[in-house]
């Protein structure tokens, strides 16, 4: 692991929002427990150690993983809210008002005004359209002045396809939080990493992270320099 140079050297930034920009970890984690807990708790929390072991991924691929995976015992529970949609929307609702109440990043304005010449977006597992309505409710759409990006398409889809069109300009740093952030950002390549780990739910980035020497670790974004 070493330590960020500078962070002006970026003509692009790139957050995950979850866990970077919003507090919001612990918010999903407990609306995924709370909508698989009509087929039982045990289902529950399956979903929620699936969920946690993959952050970033999208709500969309992780029930799809929940129904496919159910078993007869699960199923006796609940059987009439067996539908994707009817998870997707429960979900939804449970999500709702804890992210238009967690904590917003400290250092977000400050960053923003030192990287003034560098475009910012935001490429998140969550869904696009709820991000998009949640920034601007809490006022921080403003920020990125490159665009907000979410589900249903991966965050490898997203990087390479706003890169193709010119929107991640190199060199490029992504923010995460997450060991999914990690290997989709290797798999787009030529994207520096920062790791930040105050509101991280993957415990094991110390062992994971320390033999990438590429890899800046940092508590917060209020933290770069």
């Amino acid at each position: 692991m070493n330590k960020l140079d500078n962070i002006n050297n970026y003509k692009t930034i790139i957050f995950d929002c979850d866990g970077v920009v919003l507090n919001s970890n612990k918010v999903k984690t407990r609306a995924f427990y709370n909508t698989a807990s009509a087929f039982g708790q045990a289902a529950a929390e399956r979903l929620v150690k699936y969920h946690v072991e993959r952050g970033g991924i999208s709500r969309y691929k992780k029930f799809q993983w929940f129904i496919d995976n159910l078993n007869e015992e699960d199923l006796a529970q609940s059987k009439d809210q067996l539908n994707l949609d009817n998870l997707l929307s429960s979900y939804a609702e449970e999500v709702h008002k804890g992210l238009r109440s967690c904590q917003i990043a400290e250092g977000l304005t400050e960053l923003r005004e030192k990287t003034k010449d560098s475009i910012w977006l935001i490429v998140s597992g969550g869904d696009q359209a709820e991000l998009r309505e949640l920034f601007a409710e809490r006022d921080i759409t403003q920020f990125f002045d490159g665009g907000i990006f979410g589900s249903p398409d991966s965050k490898e889809v997203i990087m390479s396809r706003e890169r193709e069109q010119g929107n991640v300009k190199s060199p490029a740093v992504f923010i995460g939080d997450s060991q999914y952030d990690y290997t989709a950002v290797k798999s787009v390549g030529d994207i520096d990493f920062i790791f930040v780990t105050d509101w991280s739910e993957f415990d094991d980035y110390v062992q994971f992270f320390g033999d990438k020497s590429s890899v800046t670790v940092l508590d917060n974004i209020s933290c770069i320099d």
